[in-house]
Parts: C-alpha cells; sequence; structure tokens
C-alpha cells in the first residue's frame, strides 16, 4: 500500500502512522469506552480512524492537532466539524489544563507519534490534577516498560515515574499491518488511571524523574556508584536500600524514600 493515505502522506517528521484495521480501532474505542458528557481530549487525531469511532458514541470532543493540513481537514470534515473543537498546537507545549471544565476530570487518549510519544506521557504527568485516564497507543516496548516490574531489563525511569502516579494496565496488542504504512516494531494500547492517592506519594514528582535520570544512567554499576554526589552509602542504609544494589532492583517505593528524603534536603534536583 502507498503511503498516501486518503491523499495525506504520511509525514516522517511527525512520526505518523495511521491507523487503518477496523477491528483493531473498534477494540480500542470499545476499552476507552467514551460516555457522553465527558472531557474527551485526543493527540494527534490524524485521519480520525479513532476520532470518528468515538464521536459516533459522543456529540463533543476536543482534537490537539500539529499538523496543518489534518487540522484543517478535520475542521472541513462533513460529519466531524460539528463535534470538534481543533486545538492547533504541539502537545508537549500544550497547558492541558486549559481543557479541563471546572471539577471534571480529562479523559485523554490518542495514537501517538512513536518518536515524542514519552515525552508526551511525562508532560501530562504534569497534569494530573485534571486527568481521570489516559488511553495510548504506543510502541509495545514503551508499554513493557511501563508496566514492568523492578529486577527486569525494561524497569526503568519510565516505569517509576509513572508508576508512582498511575496504575498501569496494558489493554491491547498491535500487528504493523494494522497501519499504513506499516511501522517497523509492535504496537500496543495501554491505559494509565492516575492515583487519587498514590500508594507511595512524592513531595515533587520533578525531583523523583530527575533522581531517576542520575540513578539509571549507568545500569551495571550500583546504586551507591550512580548516586555517590547525591547521597552517601550511610544515608542509603538509613533509607532501607542496599548501597550495592543495582538501580533497576530498587522499588518504586524505595525510589520515592529517596526522593523525599533529597526533597527535605535540597529542594529540587
Amino acid at each position: 500500500m502507498s503511503k498516501t493515505h486518503l491523499g495525506h502522506r504520511a509525514r516522517k517528521r511527525f512520526g505518523q502512522n495511521f491507523l487503518h484495521d477496523s477491528f483493531v480501532i473498534e477494540s480500542i474505542v470499545d476499552a476507552i469506552n467514551p460516555q457522553e458528557g465527558e472531557a474527551l481530549v485526543e493527540i494527534g487525531p490524524g485521519l480520525a480512524a479513532l476520532t470518528e469511532p468515538v464521536c459516533e458514541r459522543v456529540s463533543h470532543l476536543t482534537v490537539v492537532e500539529l499538523d496543518r493540513d489534518l487540522a484543517e481537514r478535520l475542521e472541513q470534515h462533513p460529519f466531524l466539524q460539528q463535534k470538534l473543537t481543533v486545538y492547533r498546537g504541539d502537545a508537549l507545549k500544550t497547558d492541558f489544563h486549559q481543557f479541563a471544565p471546572e471539577g471534571e476530570r480529562l479523559r485523554v487518549f490518542g495514537n501517538l507519534p512513536y518518536n515524542i510519544s514519552t515525552p508526551i506521557i511525562f508532560h501530562l504527568l504534569e497534569h494530573l490534577d485534571v486527568i481521570g485516564d489516559m488511553h495510548f497507543m504506543l510502541q509495545k516496548e514503551v508499554v513493557d516498560r511501563l508496566a514492568a516490574e523492578p529486577s527486569t531489563k525494561t524497569y526503568g525511569r519510565l516505569t517509576v515515574s509513572v508508576q508512582q502516579a498511575c496504575a498501569v494496565e496494558p489493554v491491547l496488542n498491535v500487528p504493523p499491518g494494522a497501519f499504513t504504512p506499516p511501522p517497523k516494531v509492535e504496537s500496543a494500547v495501554v491505559r494509565l488511571t492516575p492515583y487519587q492517592q498514590p500508594p507511595h506519594p512524592v513531595q515533587c514528582r520533578k525531583t523523583l524523574q530527575k533522581l531517576c535520570l542520575v540513578a539509571f544512567n549507568q545500569r551495571r554499576k550500583t546504586i551507591r556508584n550512580n548516586l555517590k554526589e547525591i547521597i552517601s552509602s550511610e544515608q542509603l542504609e538509613a533509607l532501607g536500600i542496599d548501597p550495592s544494589a543495582r538501580p533497576e532492583t530498587l522499588t518504586v517505593a524505595d525510589y520515592c524514600r529517596l526522593a523525599n528524603w533529597y526533597y527535605e534536603q535540597q529542594g529540587t534536583v
């Protein structure tokens, strides 16, 4: 199949791969389960593969689209234009608070461009006070990292940062053939549900993220070695952490204790 889909050529710089498999699309929309009256926001609607079936179930949807051609197409769409609010902008620079009606939480979803999916997730972690849940199509490897357990290769900074804030639930796997052009990787859909009361609270999420960045920078070294500029072996032991442990063996709770200790000592990293 050519890279031109419904007259639109997939743009590499936007990481565009368009979903066309109707069975997969229905499965994703069923997983999202959009309801009338909810504050729904789609990131990167593209050619409206998810937008159309969602709009069959509800009367309003906000979409965030960076590609001018695609934004225009949606604004002029014969069936969708009445139901859509098209926000032209980069999701990475968008303040999602503006989309949340007073006292309501957003339901955010999208087939995220794989080249910026992790930064978008980190960006959305700054908006959790107005987010009820998130459903994203991602590279399967990213979903594996989100859902990883300690002491595995996929466990890392993304795992700890997201699991501290959200319950992570892989929903379904999606084969490359469901897209045009087919990506070279497997895809998967994940549901992220922000905790109202996180099991491991942190005083500052930014501190946790930056601390994880340092801790996981050299995975083969011990936690003592990686964090030696930040914390002493004695202090690690006082926090119940073995200084000779590898970074991927520490639990989310361990990293949260570390981040809270550091924040109390220093403020932000």
